[in-house]
């Protein structure tokens, strides 16, 4: 039976990934003036009104409206047409300072977690940047969308858009079933000439040709899409995870990353277990790993740290667990400081979609020779008592 894969992305003018991006906006903000800011912010948006809510603690003095606006007209929500603009909108700030009680087990020389949940990281060869091909197609077709639109390549497009991909994959083979791109435009837009140019220009410039066999496109499949963005549907901060993970093709644990800074696990522990995921398949181990990751509250140490190879392992699981456990420190001090998060740019993360990019550091192999190494040991003599 043909096996399929599904996977969306969204472009920056969605709603949904234009709140991420505000909220990370202000966390870059507080972060570049003190680095130790606590900062977790949250944004909704719609009918040209964007509320900024949330805790904040920080010795940063930022104007939070000037940023708000900044992001939204960048985007291209900047004339009155859109009904929903930077210049006009109507921004509520309601901010107060981080809860004591969750200072208390945060705030110390070993950083507890910032709150309890359950990350997962998830990594599979299937693509040279360790990613589900289905998700990387999706983002590829919505950053295309963004290029054509931003550098007038495909004239009369506004900055809400979406695209889907579904995939069959058999061993190496892969063919595209069936694109979804979906597109808001100007009211005068010729739809016909529209389609045609999305196809040429976006769809045939990034999906490789030997994929496209008998593929089913629809391009804006409703027909006019006019009025888009938080003027139609409203938008809020983490509400486009699978968007921004692994495109629903791996477990999620449902705790939103964007507008969190560096010691909030939920972001943190996330690329964590997504840089031990990768290193673990660029190893050899397995041709697919999910690390799963959980934590208390002002605890250091996670609950549990486990995995799923989905029985594409080369060794037992138990034993890529030991090297896991060996190689690895799941402490929140010890993931920021290797993977350097206090000087990141938040805001690049969200528009590079978190995961798959090496540009950032929890995309680095810097582990797969310490691993290589343990498992030929255990593969010598699986008795020895090396940890």
């Amino acid at each position: 039976m043909e096996k399929l894969f599904t996977a969306e992305s969204v472009t920056f003018g969605h709603p949904d990934k234009l709140s991420d991006l505000i909220a990370d906006s202000i966390l870059d903000a507080y972060l570049a003036q003190d680095k130790d800011s606590k900062v977790a912010c949250e944004v909704a948006l719609g009918k040209n009104k964007v509320y900024i809510m949330g805790e904040i603690t920080s010795n940063a003095s930022i104007d939070i409206e000037a940023i708000v606006r900044k992001v939204i007209v960048d985007i291209g929500y900047d004339n009155n047409e859109l009904l929903f603009n930077g210049h006009n909108c109507k921004i509520n700030i309601d901010i107060s300072k981080q809860s004591q009680d969750i200072a208390l087990g945060v705030c110390k020389d070993d950083i507890g977690a910032g709150d309890q949940g359950i990350m997962y990281g998830y990594a599979t060869d299937e693509a040279e940047n360790y990613m589900p091909i289905a998700i990387n197609l999706a983002h590829a077709l919505t950053l295309k969308l963004e290029e054509v639109r931003v550098k007038n390549i495909v004239k009369g497009l506004r900055p809400d858009g979406k695209a889907q991909v579904t995939i069959a994959l058999n061993k190496e083979k892969v063919q595209v079933k069936t694109i979804v791109l979906s597109t808001q435009h100007n009211e005068n837009a010729d739809l016909k000439v529209l389609k045609e140019k999305l196809k040429t220009e976006v769809i045939e410039k990034v999906i490789p040709r030997e994929y496209m066999k008998k593929t089913e496109i629809l391009i804006n499949p409703t027909g006019r899409f006019v009025i888009g963005g938080p003027a139609a549907d409203t938008g809020l901060t983490g509400r486009k995870l699978m968007v921004d993970s692994y495109g629903g093709l791996a477990h999620h644990g449902g705790g939103a990353s964007s507008g969190k800074d560096y010691t909030k696990v939920d972001r943190s522990a996330a690329y964590y277990a997504r840089y031990v995921a990768k290193n673990i398949v660029a190893a050899h181990l397995a041709h697919k790993c999910e690390v799963r990751v959980a934590y208390a509250i002002g605890v250091s140490k996670p609950v549990m740290v486990d995995i799923d190879t989905f029985n594409t392992n080369n060794i037992p699981e138990e034993n890529i667990l030991k090297i896991i456990n060996e190689v690895f420190d799941f402490r929140p001090i010890n993931i920021i400081n290797s993977l350097n998060l206090k000087y990141l740019k938040y805001v690049e993360v969200t528009h590079n979609y978190h995961f798959g990019n090496n540009i950032f550091s929890w995309e680095k192999l810097d582990k797969v020779k310490e691993i290589e190494k343990i498992s030929q040991i255990l593969k010598k003599d699986c008795t020895c008592n090396i940890f």
